[in-house]
Formats: C-alpha cells, structure tokens, sequence
C-alpha cells in the first residue's frame, strides 16, 4: 500500500529521492511518487534513491544539456567547468549532502551479468565492483555480507597505481 510505505518512510526518517525518466511512468505513479518526495523532503536519517527507467547516458546528456544552457544563458564560462560542475548537473546529485556522496562505494552486479547495464556511469568511476550469479530477488543477508567482505579486503585507490608503479 503506498500511504504505509509512504508512513513507514516518515516514520523512519528517510527521504524519498527518485532518478530516471518519470515521463515513460503512468500518470498516477508519477502522482505519487511526487507525493512521496514531498513527505519525505525534511528527513535526513537516511536516503533512499529509487532508480526508475533511469539510462546513466541519459543522465549524462542531460547534465551536458544543463551546462550548454548555462553557457549559452552567459550563466557560466567554458572554461569554468569542471568534474564538481558537472556532477552537480546528474540526477543522482539530489542524493549528496554535506555528509555523503552520490557516488557509490561498492556497486553490486546480481544475475551473473559483468557489465554495468548503463547504471551510474559517472558516478561508479571508483566503485569496486562485486559480480555474483545470484538473482535480485534471491539477493538476501548472506550475499550481503559476502559482498561486504570483498569489499573490506579491496585496496582502495580511488584511480592511483597500486604502488605508483610505472605502466
């Protein structure tokens, strides 16, 4: 029912943030999910980003779009943009505060694809990634923890060679 996840929401803290293409939604789901974000735009406990056909080209053409308005608006010079600019403009930039980034840590791949599938292009960049063959609805606590073991054993560098060796 949405009014309980709705409550339930609320009740927890969460602020509802939703990405992608609301336009190829039904009329009443984009209703709602409008109602949803405005009930939940004071919480701050914890954030909730709920990904509906949402394209990681898309969402990177659309903040080149933004920026070329900008520009062309005589709001914003060229040469003035920049990686932090450019973030701002994604959709996903509505989950970064103060306190968190909208780039993921630790992205993970169910079904035993090995691809990204056009999700979070820019902003998995430094993700570590975990690949497994279990399906999304059979995804539970165990395969949790399975991938949050892997991920505390990665060594982070965030784009830096391991040892600054040379290529």
């Amino acid at each position: 029912d949405r009014l309980y996840f709705c409550v339930t929401l609320c009740r927890e803290g969460t602020r509802l943030r939703i990405i992608g293409d609301r336009s190829r939604l039904p009329v009443s789901v984009q209703k709602t999910a409008r109602d949803a974000e405005e009930a939940t735009r004071n919480n701050s406990r914890l954030h909730l980003v709920l990904a509906i056909s949402y394209s990681g080209r898309m969402d990177i053409v659309q903040a080149c779009r933004k920026l070329a308005q900008k520009v062309d608006a005589k709001l914003l010079r060229p040469e003035d943009i920049d990686e932090s600019l450019f973030a701002d403009e994604l959709q996903t930039s509505c989950a970064a505060d103060e306190a968190s980034s909208s780039c993921p840590d630790l992205l993970i791949r169910t079904s035993g694809e090995l691809r990204l599938s056009n999700f979070l292009l820019w902003q998995s960049a430094y993700s570590e990634l975990f690949f497994t063959d279990t399906l999304w609805p059979d995804f539970g606590e165990a395969q949790y923890l399975q991938a949050l073991r892997a991920f505390q054993s990665r060594d982070r560098r965030f784009g830096a060679r391991k040892n600054n060796a040379a290529l």
